[in-house]
């Protein structure tokens, strides 16, 4: 009833999500933090999936967010025996993008933050469409849908802007149409 629509929105937006994650997220915020794009994590901070440790299976999209960025094995290791997953080995195994000082994770996830919204935001939304589609279809099925993605992409304003700007030999600056 809570979560779940929480998680659907992250995985599903068209726009990328960040977390930035200052602690140890745990439970249902760790997979609220999986459910995201990207993954700022404090060096100080970590995951834990604490199911198992209170007697109960997991939620929030665990299940089927963790496999995908850890394989099988390794979430079924970490889902029944939790454990503190540490900043570097969070980072090592794929559950952080990085790993910074407490002190600039905010700044860092904000710069990026940026750095996404300046760039072309309609293909980012197709990258990312293109990618889950894929994780759930055949080969086949994902060439379509990307075609269909490609289409949406190469129709757009910032397409157009891309290409001009990369015959005058200049930096494209994007308007997110």
């Amino acid at each position: 009833e809570h979560y779940n629509p929480l998680v659907t929105a992250l995985a599903t937006m068209r726009k990328p999500v960040i977390a930035a994650i200052n602690g140890v997220a745990a439970g249902a915020g760790a997979a609220l933090a999986w459910a995201c794009d990207f993954r700022f994590l404090a060096e100080h901070g970590g995951f834990n999936t604490s199911f198992a440790g209170v007697a109960l299976s997991t939620d929030s999209g665990a299940s089927w967010t963790l496999p995908r960025l850890v394989g099988q094995s390794k979430a079924i290791e970490l889902l029944m025996f939790p454990q503190t997953v540490k900043a570097e080995e969070a980072l090592a195994l794929g559950l952080a993008h990085r790993v910074l000082p407490g002190a600039e994770l905010m700044d860092e996830a904000r710069t990026f933050a940026r750095q996404l919204a300046d760039g072309p935001t309609v293909a980012y939304g197709a990258i990312k469409a293109a990618v889950a589609f894929g994780a759930g279809h055949t080969l086949v099925e994902t060439l379509a849908k990307e075609e269909e993605l490609q289409t949406l992409a190469g129709d757009s304003a910032d397409h157009q802007i891309a290409v001009e700007a990369f015959l005058a030999k200049q930096a494209p600056r994007f308007t997110g149409r």
